[in-house]
């Protein structure tokens, strides 16, 4: 008689094994399985993460797809689990269910430009396809990656920025709304980065990830630019809860973002970004 398969949604424990402060209330964990195994995951795709005796919150994977020895999350803390993550020190355990959700369609992508789009913390879920197209840098044309803060101090991922930014095979721009301290860099908003261009629009798959308001305008403007909402893709992560689309509470017109998302083509959801209160 076979045995029985594990319930997938049944949380595995992980070991919090490294913390790292982003922002002021923006973090980082990396978290290793107790049981020793790996964890691979999709770039695009979330977990559950669980606090034990406090709750469950859906989060985007932020690290590298290539590496299945940890998994990476980064968010804020907002609501009563994320500050409970946040509270969570090295040698800590929790509970991780997934991955769930699509993914960003960068194998689907192969021979064309790709233009990542991203505001705020909006980079993190992003992060992953453009590790992915790092380590797959031949098989793209001309890869952007277009950010946008609030401040300079708000800008997350300084260093994989910078890091970006030294390569000779990608270009990095970052813009903030609002200028502090001795920032000498673009301001205003990230559809200005857009419009600039760089890229071939009859070529290009964009990738558009930040606040609902930002993805419409961001999306907009690759449109003005003439890139087709067929290779527009945005991750709408609104209202998950449950991970498998029985609790109902992220329906999103026809759609579940957890089981549909959260990663969208865009054709398919542009009406719905106008619709307000939806």
């Amino acid at each position: 008689m076979n045995a029985p398969l594990p319930d997938p949604m049944l949380p595995r424990v992980f070991r919090v094994e490294k913390v790292r402060r982003e922002l002021s209330d923006t973090f980082t964990l990396e978290v290793v399985a107790v049981d020793g195994g790996d964890f691979a995951f999709l770039p695009g795709q979330f977990n559950l993460l669980y606090v034990f005796g406090v709750g469950a919150i859906p989060i985007s994977i932020s690290g590298d797809p290539a590496d299945r020895s940890r998994i990476v999350h980064t968010t804020r803390a907002v609501g009563a689990v994320s500050r409970a993550l946040n509270g969570l020190t090295v040698g800590d355990e929790l509970g991780v269910t997934g991955p769930f959700g699509s993914m960003w369609p960068v194998e689907a992508a192969y021979g064309r430009d790709l233009v990542f789009v991203a505001g705020g913390v909006g980079l993190a879920p992003l992060r992953p396809a453009i590790n992915f197209a790092m380590a797959n840098r031949d098989r793209y044309g001309r890869v952007l990656v277009l950010y946008g803060a609030r401040t300079p101090e708000d800008i997350l991922f300084k260093k994989d920025l910078a890091r970006w930014r030294g390569r000779f095979d990608m270009d990095v721009l970052v813009t903030v709304d609002r200028a502090t301290g001795n920032w000498s860099g673009s301001v205003g908003v990230v559809t200005n980065l857009v419009l600039k261009g760089g890229f071939d629009p009859q070529q290009a798959t964009a990738f558009v990830c930040g606040p609902e308001v930002m993805m419409r305008y961001g999306a907009q403007a690759l449109e003005k630019r003439g890139i087709g909402r067929k290779h527009i893709w945005v991750s709408v992560e609104r209202n998950m809860k449950c991970g498998c689309g029985l609790c109902g509470h992220c329906q999103w017109g026809p759609y579940f973002v957890c089981k549909d998302g959260p990663v969208f083509r865009y054709d398919r959801v542009a009406e719905m970004f106008s619709v307000a209160e939806l």
